[in-house]
């Protein structure tokens, strides 16, 4: 049993649903996405939490606002409804843009979260190899009637307030995807559980999560018998087998190894 409904939080009109009961976890879509894209692991995630799926700035059943696409200020979004729906220290489960919201919002309301699970989200935009930053770069409105037969345009047409925003859209988030960033720092100072999560065949090579790993103080030592030798502070890392970037987000292991480290 699902409720749409909106909260108005700083300046946007967010669009959550609730699905299963028990603890909270928010959950976090993809760029050009929505909440309706892990409909297929909705069930399994909602069968041991309360699963709050938003659809973030501009995505989905969302309006856009005046304001860069950014995964700060939509951290900020997040931090917000979590005062809103009076959630104490919900999960925070976010998948590529989603993955990067759900990091910002640990890293700036800590005392507001449970556990982190960051799914397919690069912390350097140097991570993704010369030939996907220039097709980033292609990202913009004059792209749109190249994707009218996609998914993507489909489900953006089908729910969105404002249809019509699509080539707007796809401009702000090509601005983005071209802004040079580096999040190490912040990664190194997570304070809440965290578990980094990639495709084999991610969109960064499996290389690049495990350095974010190393951030987090693991995969520097052995782990020990007892598992003495694991990071401090219960990060995990986890490179799922088989996968890529863009079937992540709807594969059974994506929601296994996230109820089992949200369970733990």
């Amino acid at each position: 049993m699902s409720t749409g409904e909106y909260a108005d939080v700083n300046g946007v009109n967010l669009y959550y649903e609730s699905h299963g009961s028990g603890s909270p976890l928010i959950l976090l879509h993809g760029g050009l996405g929505s909440g309706e894209m892990f409909g297929p692991i909705l069930g399994t995630l909602a069968a041991h939490h309360r699963v709050i799926l938003v659809d973030l700035q501009g995505h989905g059943r969302t309006a856009d606002i005046d304001r860069p696409i950014d995964v700060r200020l939509m951290a900020d979004d997040i931090g917000a409804l979590i005062d809103h729906l009076g959630l104490d220290r919900p999960d925070l489960v976010g998948y590529s843009l989603g993955g990067g919201v759900a990091l910002h919002t640990a890293v700036k309301y800590p005392e507001k979260a449970g556990k982190l699970v960051s799914a397919a989200a690069n912390i350097r935009r140097d991570a993704i190899p010369p030939e996907m930053l220039a097709q980033q770069v292609q990202v913009n409105a004059a792209a749109a009637e190249f994707l009218k037969d996609t998914p993507m345009y489909e489900l953006y047409h089908r729910v969105a307030p404002q249809p019509e925003n699509f080539p707007l859209l796809l401009d702000k988030l090509g601005a983005a995807m071209a802004v040079d960033f580096d999040f190490s720092e912040d990664v190194r100072g997570l304070q809440v559980p965290t578990l980094i999560i990639a495709a084999d065949a991610d969109m960064a090579p499996p290389s690049h999560y495990v350095e974010i790993f190393k951030l987090l103080n693991g995969g520097l030592r052995d782990g020990g018998w007892m598992g003495e030798g694991r990071p401090r502070g219960g990060h995990a890392l986890a490179i799922l087998p088989g996968l890529t970037h863009y079937n992540l987000a709807d594969s059974p292991l994506f929601a296994a190894v996230t109820l089992d480290f949200l369970g733990k």
